[in-house]
Order: structure tokens, then C-alpha cells, then sequence
């Protein structure tokens, strides 16, 4: 069962995310939060394994109560950020926040439910408007974005060291990773960024999906990324994708 906490100021919209994700008979939304401080002590208490962020809200905005939620090493749950407001700067705050996921409030009642699914089992999720700005973010800039991509939610390449330390920040990689990718490695990281779920990847690779989870566990942890989508901002920062 994939317990879900809900966190928006608008009581219409938490019960009609209520409303579809009760549907699913593995999914139980186990709270509702209206104000971020909020979020962050039922973080704590419910231990939701999803928890669902609106931005503006009042007392504490959501991209502070995802930073304080991620930073917490008590809560293991992902945080999907979900917002009317298409911007690029709540998109760019949300993952430096650490927030696994970005979606936009017009999402579609499946595109809500894949998503819960998705981030439960360890799947960053980006609306895909939202991952083509990401990437065109990376690929024009050079790989400079509007901050730190692990700003308050832990060191980029946690458990792999700096991706600066010892000499200055990589330009090709080498020093972001723990231990150099496998050729299939690198394959699979290039079609993460590329926004390709792992069924997708399993389709074009001809391996199976459950070889296709065993290589993206492999990259994170090679990449000290908490998950996909900073698998994928790591990858286009420092030239790790073809």
C-alpha cells in the first residue's frame, strides 16, 4: 500500500486528489496538510511514503517545507511538487530543494495516479514540459542552473565524495562519480535524461525491466543521486549524457 500525504491550502483541490487517488486499491492517503509546517510534522508523524506540495501557502511555502522534509533523515517519503504556477523558478527551487518530482495542477487524473506510483517505487517524475526545460536549461547554459542542485538536501554526490572536491568542479564527470559507469551504464543514464521510463528503456535496450532497475540503482549510486531527476540534472551539469 502506498500511503500518500496531501499538503495544499485549497480544500477543493486536496479532495479531489483524494477523491482519485482513493480509487486505486494500492494507494491510501493517510493525511492533509494546509500550510507547509504543517506538511513537515505529518511528514514526520504519518511516514506517507509520497507526499504531494503545493507552492504558495501560507506560513511556510512548500519548496521550504520540501527542503526541511528532505533534509530530515527520520522521513524517508519523496515529495511531489504540484503547482498552477509553470515557472521556472519554482521548478529550479523545487528541485534544489530536493523534491522528486514536478507536476502541474492541469495533470490529468492517470498522469496523478502513474506519478504516485512512480515516485513510490523510486521514479524521479517530471511533467514532460517540465523535463524539456530542464534540459534545454542544461544543454544552453553549459550546465549552469539557478542554484546548487543539492542546495539544502545533502551533498550532490552524497556517499561519492564532493563533485568539486580535490581540485575544482568536473567538466566532463570524472569527478562527480564514485567509480566510472559501464558502457550499458551509460546507455541507461542517456535515456533517463532523455526522460524514458524504465519500461521504455528495457524496450530499447532488449533487456528486461528488472535488469533496467538493476543499472539505474547502479548509476544513482555511482552519481550520489537521491534519485532520477537528480540523476538527470547531475548527468547534464557535468557532460555526463551523449
Amino acid at each position: 500500500m502506498i500511503r500518500v500525504l496531501l499538503v495544499d491550502d485549497h480544500a477543493m483541490l486536496r479532495a479531489g486528489f483524494r477523491a482519485i487517488l482513493s480509487t486505486q486499491p494500492d494507494i491510501e492517503v493517510v493525511g492533509e496538510a494546509t500550510t507547509g509546517a504543517e506538511g513537515v510534522r505529518l511528514a514526520a508523524e504519518l511516514q506517507p511514503d509520497v507526499i504531494t506540495m503545493d507552492v504558495q501557502m501560507p506560513d511556510m511555502d512548500g519548496i521550504e517545507a520540501t527542503r526541511r522534509i528532505v533534509a530530515d533523515p527520520a522521513v524517508a517519503a519523496t515529495v511531489a511538487i504540484v503547482t498552477t504556477f509553470d515557472r521556472d523558478e519554482y521548478l529550479f527551487q523545487a528541485l534544489d530543494a530536493g523534491a522528486g518530482g514536478f507536476l502541474l495542477k492541469n495533470a490529468g487524473p492517470e498522469e496523478l495516479i502513474a506519478a504516485v506510483r512512480a515516485l513510490a517505487a523510486g521514479d524521479g517524475i517530471l511533467a514532460p514540459e517540465v523535463t524539456r526545460r530542464v534540459l534545454s536549461r542544461f544543454s544552453t547554459s553549459g550546465g549552469a542552473s539557478a542554484g546548487s542542485a543539492t542546495q539544502g538536501g545533502g551533498s550532490a554526490a552524497q556517499g561519492g565524495g564532493s563533485a568539486t572536491q580535490g581540485g575544482g568542479a568536473a567538466t566532463r564527470g570524472e569527478s562527480v562519480l564514485a567509480e566510472p559507469l559501464t558502457d550499458r551504464e551509460s546507455e541507461v543514464l542517456a535515456l533517463m535524461a532523455d526522460a524514458r521510463s524504465n519500461a521504455e528503456i528495457a524496450r530499447e535496450l532488449f533487456i528486461g525491466e528488472a535488469t533496467v532497475k538493476t543499472h539505474v540503482s547502479r548509476v544513482l549510486q555511482k552519481l550520489g543521486a537521491r534519485d532520477r531527476v537528480q540523476a538527470i540534472v547531475l548527468a547534464h551539469r557535468h557532460g555526463l549524457t551523449r
